[in-house]
C-alpha cells in the first residue's frame, strides 16, 4: 500500500470512529446521533471543535474535560484507533471497491456492538436489523459472497443462535440468551454466509469459554450475576473469520488429516 494512502485511510478511519464513540454513548441513552453538538457526560458543556479532534484532542487535553476537568473515558482514544487501524487493514487486504465498502461497513457495526454490549449488555435493533438488510443488498455487489449464499446466512446465523437459546432457557430455566444476539447472529450470516458464520460462531465460543472461566475465577462480580454478554465474542469471531477463514479452514483440513494419518 503506497504511504500516502495509508495516511489517507488512516485519517478517514479516525473520523470515523468519532462517529463510531457518538454511536457508542448515545445508541443505549436513546439520543439524536446527528444535529446535536456532542458534550461532556459529566458537566454537560458542548466540547468546542478543536477538542473534538480524534485522538489528537485526547492527547492535547491529557484525557479530560476542558472545562470541568472530569476524566474522559480512554474507550474513545481506543476506539478511534481502532476503526483507524481496521481502515488500513481492510484496504490493505481488500483494495479499493464493494469489497472493501463492504468488509468494512461490516466492521464499523461491530465495533458499536461490541461496546455497546460490552458496557450496557445489549445489541440493539437499530444496528443489527438494518444491518441484516446491508448484508443482504452488499451479496449484490460482492463478489466473495452470492445473495443466496447471503441468505442462507441469514437463516442458519438466525435459527442455529434461535435453538441454542430455547435449550438454555430449557436446562437453566430461565433466558439464556437474549434476542440480540440472535439478530446479531443473522447479520453476521447475512454479511459472512453460512459457513464462514459456522466459523466465527465456533470461534465466538471459544473465546467466550475462555474468557468466562478466567472472569469467573477472578471477578466476584461475574460470578454472583453469571452473566457475559456474547456480542462481543461473536464480534471477534467475525473480525477473524473475515480475514483468517481461508488460513483457518486449511488448518483444520490439514490437522484432520495429520490425525487421520497416525490412526491406524
Amino acid at each position: 500500500m503506497p504511504i500516502y494512502l495509508g495516511i489517507l485511510a488512516f485519517i478517514f478511519g479516525l473520523a470515523f470512529g468519532s462517529f463510531i464513540n457518538v454511536c457508542i454513548y448515545r445508541i443505549p441513552r436513546k439520543e439524536v446521533l446527528v444535529l446535536s453538538r456532542s458534550h461532556c457526560p459529566k458537566c454537560g458543556v458542548n466540547i468546542r471543535v478543536f477538542d473534538n479532534i480524534p485522538l489528537l484532542s485526547f492527547i492535547w487535553l491529557g484525557g479530560k474535560c476542558r472545562n470541568c476537568q472530569a476524566k474522559i473515558s480512554w474507550r474513545y482514544p481506543i476506539v478511534e484507533l481502532l476503526t483507524a487501524l481496521v481502515f488500513i487493514f481492510s484496504y490493505w487486504h481488500f483494495g479499493w471497491g464493494w469489497e472493501f465498502i463492504s468488509k468494512t461497513f461490516f466492521l464499523i457495526l461491530l465495533i458499536i456492538i461490541f461496546f455497546i454490549d460490552l458496557g450496557h449488555k445489549i445489541i440493539p435493533d437499530v444496528i443489527s436489523l438494518p444491518g441484516i438488510g446491508l448484508g443482504l443488498g452488499f451479496s449484490l455487489l460482492v463478489k466473495s459472497i452470492t445473495f443466496w449464499q447471503s441468505m442462507a446466512g441469514f437463516l442458519v446465523g438466525g435459527v442455529l443462535l434461535y435453538l441454542i437459546a430455547l435449550l438454555g432457557d430449557f436446562l437453566f430455566k430461565k433466558e439464556s440468551m437474549g434476542g440480540g444476539d440472535i439478530k446479531m447472529a443473522a447479520m453476521l450470516g447475512a454479511f459472512l454466509g453460512w459457513e464462514k458464520f459456522l466459523l466465527s460462531f465456533f470461534v465466538a465460543v471459544l473465546l467466550g469459554a475462555l474468557v468466562g472461566i478466567i472472569t469467573i475465577f477472578c471477578s466476584s462480580k461475574v460470578r454472583e450475576s453469571r452473566v457475559i454478554p456474547f456480542g462481543p465474542f461473536l464480534a471477534l469471531g467475525a473480525f477473524v473469520s473475515i480475514f483468517w477463514s481461508k488460513e483457518l479452514i486449511q488448518l483444520y483440513i490439514q490437522t484432520q488429516d495429520h490425525i487421520q494419518s497416525l490412526l491406524p
